[in-house]
């Protein structure tokens, strides 16, 4: 099978094709034929040494973790799916998912159908960023009417957040990486810009609300600025799960949700998907299309 692997930490040019056996489905895993593949930030974190390299690596690995196909082979145990449903999910997130290739193995309640009339770019481009949002609500216990402010909303991460908190009633204010943002009028705020926006976003919480810090989590004197105030401090690491992704499939079932895909690459062409990632500027998602 056609993969992508990192065959050393570094630029996007460590990123090389190789012809590889593929994969085979111990017991409770499916076999997947990928279809499409999501190309996230931390996939490039980590190709250059950071993100969550110390559970993927040692290189050589093939990178990845979103993807949406078919399945064409169940190991012993698996009653979720048969051969021929289509799936999608972020298998084995932060160790190696193996996501950039033709093939791949999941665990199957790792993973979850896509639903009728949902492409398969669209499913692949949705797990990891729309769980990361998922979860992250749901510790914060988000209730109606109160007031999330998302800072990095123009983002693959950002423009979900405002769709799955608006959909459980709360006010919502998006911000873009660049703009100047309020000061103390949110309840919670949803940080996925990192860096010095981090402190910018504390400084957008109201007294007694809560800093959701998933883009680089939160320095020390961050931490100590918040409790100072009352603020709580959530960092936030993705995990995959199968049953909510059936929630937010239910979601784009329905047209509730959204994905916005700015461009479809080959898989071969994954190098210049993370250059274009790290220029900076897209609103939205890339996805590989084996």
């Amino acid at each position: 099978m056609l993969a992508i692997q990192v065959v050393r930490f570094g630029g996007p040019e460590v990123l090389v094709a190789a012809e590889l056996e593929p994969p085979s489905p111990i017991s409770t895993e499916v076999l997947v034929e990928v279809r499409a593949v999501g190309v996230n930030p931390v996939d490039v974190k980590t190709r250059r040494g950071s993100g969550v390299a110390r559970w993927a690596g040692p290189p050589p690995f093939v990178p990845g973790w979103d993807m949406a196909g078919v399945v064409v082979q169940t190991g012993y145990g698996v009653t979720r799916f048969t051969v021929g449903d289509r799936v999608f999910g972020m298998p084995r997130f932060p160790r190696a998912g193996g996501a950039y290739a033709e093939y791949v193995t999941a665990p199957s309640l790792q993973l979850a159908r896509i639903p009728d009339g949902v492409d398969f770019v669209s499913a692949g481009a949705l797990p990891l960023a729309a769980l990361t949002v998922w979860q992250s609500l749901e510790a914060v216990g988000l209730e109606p009417g109160q007031h999330l402010l998302v800072h990095g909303a123009r983002g693959g991460v950002g423009h979900l957040a405002v769709q799955l908190a608006r959909i459980r009633r709360a006010r919502v204010t998006g911000t873009g990486r660049g703009d100047e943002l309020p000061r103390e009028t949110a309840d919670v705020a949803l940080d996925l810009v990192g860096g010095a926006a981090t402190d910018a976003a504390l400084a957008a919480v109201a007294d007694g609300g809560v800093l959701v810090a998933v883009a680089e989590g939160a320095q020390e004197a961050v931490h100590a600025r918040a409790a100072s105030r009352g603020v709580r401090v959530l960092e936030p690491l993705v995990e995959p799960d199968g049953r909510s992704l059936d929630q937010i499939a239910a979601l784009l079932a329905t047209g509730s949700l959204q994905v916005r895909v700015v461009q479809t690459l080959p898989l071969r062409a994954a190098a210049d998907a993370h250059r274009r990632l790290e220029a900076g500027g897209v609103s939205g998602k890339l996805v590989l299309a084996p």
